[in-house]
């Protein structure tokens, strides 16, 4: 599975908000904890409600959270993905 062109600073966000597992996380957005892990290492996009629901998780707006890389997203497509 190739990582998606979609960065993100879930990590970081947990730690700064009191050290916050990858469960709890999951939980307070309700997915699961296996989710988390490939969003926060780019395997997986999260769906677009599970995105808002991360950054609400966090009271920061979705742009701090995740960020598209368009040059990644170009070498990604000519892959085929």
């Amino acid at each position: 599975m190739a990582a998606t062109p979609i960065r993100n600073q879930i990590r970081l966000l947990r730690f700064q908000h009191g050290e916050m597992t990858q469960g709890q996380l999951a939980e307070r957005i309700g997915v699961t904890r296996q989710t988390i892990a490939a969003i926060e290492k780019g395997k997986y996009s999260p769906t677009l409600e599970a995105a808002f629901r991360i950054a609400a998780v966090f009271g920061v707006p979705l742009n701090e959270v995740f960020e598209y890389q368009l040059e990644a997203d170009k070498a990604f497509q000519k892959r085929g993905r």
